[in-house]
């Protein structure tokens, strides 16, 4: 499973929590790919993706369509980021 998403969640974000975690045991891996993470001094502070990223299995940049080539190396299993 792959999720885009800057991780400003608008609603609540222990809701999001429980659902990326059922997402987690449900899915072969998750990756989530963050527009904003590339950044210079990114920190994954928003309340999202600080929630998120305990069950991902890989946070990747997603900023670009060039950037967007590592999340589906790591679905084809090319790389264990």
């Amino acid at each position: 499973m792959v999720v885009l998403s800057d991780g400003w969640e608008r609603g609540d974000p222990e809701l999001l929590a429980a659902r990326m975690r059922r997402l987690h045991r449900l899915a072969h891996r998750v990756i989530w790919a963050d527009p904003i993470k590339a950044r210079p001094g990114y920190a994954a502070l928003a309340a999202g993706t600080a929630v998120a990223l305990p069950s991902v299995d890989a946070f990747v940049e997603g900023h670009s369509l060039a950037a967007l080539e590592r999340p589906a190396a790591v679905v084809k299993g090319a790389d264990d980021a």
